[in-house]
């Protein structure tokens, strides 16, 4: 079991210090898990309270003791109520601030009310984009598990060479490569902020079951196995000459990768043949222009049009009506963090280190999809791989 070392909870917290004073912020309580695990170490049912100047305090319901050795922060505090904080805060010495920060993005509006009123119902207000912030820069520390995880990922690719067969069901297939990646130390749950988004390891699918839409914000859907989880595999049978995209994320101590690859039984029709060829040629324009300083929108506008003067305007990322406005997401102890390669995000700036899934894919309803998609960290001269299986279409 990796713990988070103490150094590098400490750079964290007072990264985003240093965001609350620019933002004037007396005080962030963190209760998201994915938060909690960023800036504790542990996930351990509570609340982080971080103070402008000094320590913060790891207030712990449920269960201390796992938290007290899970966590490298100084200060873990047994609690079992919000109304016992204004009591610690006064033991600490720190002054009860007249705004809080937290995460509403994700936090319940009951929850909220909940910690508003055992603070004396104190004015709250949204810490999460300066928490995203500080997230979207990963450590050299963070750097080397997410080299870790990206390994799951390249034994899952090499595994599809060995294992499809004509007649199997995508339900065997993914089977098949999920047991690989858990063998590999894969931790099963796959991290995702936004609301309702779910996700299971990932997506293994063949021919038009890989353009079947959904309700994820994703490119591609799948018809699933049931309408309680309508994505990924279902029981279609591989067949010859179609494409069979395994989209996997791995997932090692907490932090994620994405990687998209493809294989076929045969040819592929030229159609999709091409479009995998163009949509590699739109991953390799990406690693040309994404430096440090290029803008998110940026980016995603100059790739956006070169797929469109490719002449996919109605299927890139997408099927047309159900097309999503991204190219790239950042990847970390989420699956969808900072930096966005999306639209209307050109006032935002990559930065050194920041890691993001960049995934260029066509949509043809009734025939599949294809496309490419690789975890890469933004060195000072552009772009870095951390997933590195071969571009190459696998043709068996």
């Amino acid at each position: 079991m990796r713990i988070t070392p103490a150094t590098e909870l400490k750079n964290r917290i007072e990264k985003l210090q240093k965001e609350m004073a620019v933002h004037s912020l007396g005080a962030i309580l963190v209760l998201q898990n994915a938060d909690l695990f960023y800036f504790t170490g542990a996930i351990q049912q509570g609340a982080l309270y971080v103070p402008l100047e000094g320590e913060a305090l790891y207030l712990v319901r449920k269960d201390y003791a796992r938290a007290r050795m899970e966590s490298g922060l100084k200060e873990v505090i047994p609690f079992s109520s919000p109304r016992d904080i204004p009591g610690v805060l006064a033991d600490f010495g720190y002054a009860f601030p007249d705004t809080i920060g937290m995460e509403l993005d994700v936090v319940p509006v009951s929850v909220m009310n909940r910690f508003r009123k055992g603070l004396g119902g104190c004015n709250i207000s949204d810490a999460t984009p300066m928490i995203r912030k500080v997230r979207a820069v990963k450590s050299d520390y963070e750097l080397g598990i997410l080299k870790d995880a990206a390994l799951i990922v390249d034994k899952v690719c090499k595994r599809v060479s060995e294992i499809l067969r004509e007649g199997m069901t995508d339900l065997e297939l993914t089977a098949e490569l999920e047991f690989v990646a858990r063998k590999e130390g894969h931790q099963g749950l796959v991290r995702m902020r936004g609301f309702n988004n779910e996700l299971f390891y990932g997506h293994a699918f063949s021919g038009s079951d890989s353009a079947v839409p959904t309700y994820s914000d994703t490119p591609l859907g799948g018809v699933g196995l049931n309408p309680s989880f309508p994505q990924g595999a279902s029981y279609k049978s591989v067949r010859k000459n179609e494409p069979v995209t395994v989209d996997f994320s791995g997932v090692f101590d907490g932090y994620i990768v994405d990687q998209t690859r493809m294989f076929s039984i045969g040819e592929l029709p030229d159609k999709l043949s091409k479009a995998y060829v163009d949509m590699v040629l739109i991953l390799n324009h990406a690693k040309k222009i994404a430096k440090p300083g290029a803008t998110w929108g940026g980016v995603y506008d100059e790739c956006l049009q070169m797929a469109c003067d490719m002449g996919y305007q109605d299927h890139f990322m997408g099927s047309k009506g159900a097309q999503v406005s991204f190219i790239g997401h950042g990847v970390g102890v989420e699956l969808d963090e900072y930096p966005f390669i999306a639209k209307g995000f050109n006032d935002y700036e990559l930065e050194e280190n920041m890691v993001f899934a960049f995934e260029p894919k066509v949509v043809y309803p009734g025939l599949g999809a294809v496309g490419v998609e690789d975890t890469f960290w933004v060195g000072p001269e552009g772009l870095k791989h951390l997933t590195f299986a071969n571009h190459e279409l696998i043709i068996l």
